[in-house]
Parts: structure tokens; sequence; C-alpha cells
């Protein structure tokens, strides 16, 4: 096997979340293998800040937009600013709202579904439309254990990511003839400020690992090697896929 079926030199890759985390991780990864880098975060500085400077240091260039995911209007101004130049979208951005579900905030519930299910439909649907024209076109969405799984005080965070396997078979289904791949990564428990409460709560924290095979939490770079996979002309026959990264999580 060629290691030209993973080479991007000569794409532009647009990653939402990328200021920090996972997104970083993926923005980083990406930018390794040779694309140039457009990012969107809600506090995303113009220069990209820390991931703008890696970037760079990579030698691709970079382009920060600072955009509300909450805010429909938003997303769809951003989604027509990039489509015509993605070739790749990393659907990341996210959040997350803990509360159990007799108490769980009506308007975190919206929050979260907006953030994490419909700004992510709504800008792989306006991305998606410009590869369907061009004939190619790589789609990766940030899934979750929780699309297998109902988790614990996350209802809305549940929902949507359980939302994002549906929406994954359903783009694929539509969009493969046209040469645009639609899959979804889900990583395991990651070490970022998201899992924060989680590995400060001991219990918690000695309950999630004593499942995790792999015995460590994850690390951001985890989930480079797949999404430079999905991304690349190696997966050309790979779409409708959620993947797991969990360090055998789910397998136990």
């Amino acid at each position: 096997m060629s290691a030209a079926l993973f080479d991007l030199s000569g794409t532009t890759a647009v990653v939402t979340g990328a200021r920090r985390g996972i997104g970083y991780a993926m923005a980083e990864a990406l930018a390794a293998a040779g694309a140039d880098i457009i990012a969107a975060s809600a506090r995303q500085e113009a220069d990209g800040g820390a991931i703008g400077r890696r970037v760079r240091e990579l030698g691709r260039s970079f382009e920060g937009h600072a955009v509300d995911f909450t805010d429909r209007d938003a997303v769809i101004a951003f989604a027509d600013a990039v489509k015509d130049r993605a070739d790749i979208l990393v659907n990341n951005a996210g959040t997350i709202r803990r509360a159990p579900a007799a108490e769980h905030p009506l308007e975190w519930w919206d929050e979260v579904i907006a953030v994490n299910l419909s700004s992510q439909f709504a800008l792989a649907q306006r991305v998606g439309a410009g590869m369907i024209e061009r004939g190619s076109g790589r789609i990766i969405f940030t899934a979750s254990l929780l699309t297998f799984q109902g988790g614990i005080n996350v209802p809305g965070y549940a929902a949507a990511k359980s939302g994002i396997s549906g929406v994954v078979k359903a783009l694929a289904n539509e969009w493969a003839s046209s040469g645009v791949t639609v899959n979804a990564i889900a990583p395991g428990y990651i070490a970022t400020d998201n899992t924060e409460a989680l590995r400060e709560d001991s219990e918690r924290s000695e309950a999630i690992l004593s499942r995790i095979p792999a015995g460590r939490w994850g690390r951001a770079e985890d989930l480079g090697g797949a999404t430079v996979f999905l991304a690349s002309p190696a997966s050309s026959y790979v779409t409708g896929v959620v993947l797991p990264v969990d360090g055998g999580w789910l397998a136990r």
C-alpha cells in the first residue's frame, strides 16, 4: 500500500471546534498530512491562536472564524463562506451539560441539540452540496460512546450523539454515488475539558478506567490517525460508518 493514499496535499479541511481538545488534534493531524485548515469555534481567534501557530509550523495555511453554533444564521453564513473550498469537513464542534434527567433544564437541552446536532446537519448540508457539485468530498462527524449508550446525567448530549449516527447513515446513503463519503469517529473517554468533571470524581474515574482494556484515558492525539484515514483516498470505499476510537471500551 502506498503512503500516497494518506497524503492530503492540495486539499482544504474545514474543522469546527478546532481551538482545543479533540478538534485541535484533528486539525493538527490533517495539517501534518498536507491539508490547509479553515477552523471555526465560538471563540476562535482570526489568527488561530495555538492551533493557527501549529498549522503554520507544519507548513500549511490557516484561516480562523468565530462562529456561534447555537445561531443557525451564523452557521449558514459560515457554511456559505467555505463551501466552495472545502474538500474535507470535520463536524466536531460540541458542548455538554450535566444534570439528572428529571432536573435537566430544557434550555440546556435546546442548547446541546442546537450545537451538537442541528448546526452540524446545517453545515454538512451546505458544504455537502458543494462537494456533490464537484463530485468528491469527505465529511467526518464527531460521535461519542453515547452514540451507542445512554450515559448518566447528559440526556441532551446522548440524544444528539445518537442522532449523529442517523445523520451519518442518511447522508452516506444519498451522497456516496456522488463521490462524497460521510462517516463519524466515536471517541472513547478522552482527557479533555469535557471530561474533567468525570476525571475529578474518583469513583467515576476508577469505574471508567476499570472498563477500558487499554488501561488509560485516551489522549486527543489518539484521534489523529482515524481522522486522516477517513479524510484520505485510503477510505474511498468507506461510508456510513461510526468508528469507535475507545481503547476497547465497547468490546467489554
